[in-house]
């Protein structure tokens, strides 16, 4: 489920139908990769609406934060004691009804894509061809590591968004095939954001009595 998330990259193509392909191909898609890798490193901070499908179906709601390098926070809608949320180092899953917190470096993880502007892109994602032009997916995998697992980022050419693109979402499959899918709607850039933002309160603490 949202533990998908946290699995690292993505399926690429292989490396023979890469080779077979022509040479106008592998240089749109080069340029394709180039025009992700530019919106990456141009996006400082992000607010949007997300709506995230599980493997099963189940659909929850709420609202992402981001700020470079290293921060993001999905807030759920209310009633839902979940939340996801990055500090610069790690990134913690909170279950507030069961008091539960898991963390895991962010770099492995998927979303290390998003928050590390100085990653290279081209060293581990490839262009996933799309029969719409006006779309562009992006999947990436760190093949040294498959416990990480895989996604697959999905952009809107948009002259007007940053590099030319407007993130539309991404898909995640974690290394035991449960697949998270998150869409995003209302994507603002460049919005001040605290780093207030991206804390949590811990449920294992128990409050001080005076």
């Amino acid at each position: 489920m949202i533990r998908s998330m946290m699995a690292s990259a993505l399926l690429a193509p292989t490396a023979m139908a890469m080779v077979a392909a022509p040479v106008p191909a592998l240089a749109q898609a080069n340029g394709d990769l180039a025009a992700v890798q530019r919106h990456l490193q141009s996006v400082q901070t992000m607010t949007a609406d997300f709506t995230q499908t599980d493997r099963a179906g189940k659909v929850l709601t709420g609202t992402l934060t981001m700020k470079k390098p290293g921060k993001i926070r999905f807030q759920y809608e209310k009633g839902v004691p979940l939340l996801i949320v990055a500090d610069g180092g790690a990134l913690t899953f909170i279950d507030y009804s069961v008091k539960q917190v898991q963390r895991w470096p962010i770099k492995n993880s998927p979303l290390g894509v998003l928050l590390d502007p100085s990653r290279d892109i081209g060293r581990y994602a490839k262009v996933v061809p799309s029969a719409d032009p006006r779309l562009l997916s992006v999947e990436a995998n760190d093949p040294k590591h498959p416990e990480y697992g895989k996604i697959t980022l999905v952009f809107a050419r948009d002259a007007s968004a940053p590099g030319g693109l407007m993130m539309q979402g991404w898909v995640a499959l974690d290394s035991q095939n449960n697949r998270t899918t998150i869409r995003l709607s209302n994507q603002r850039f460049g919005v001040p954001v605290d780093d207030k933002a991206f804390r949590f309160n811990d449920p294992r603490r128990t409050p001080t009595r005076n």
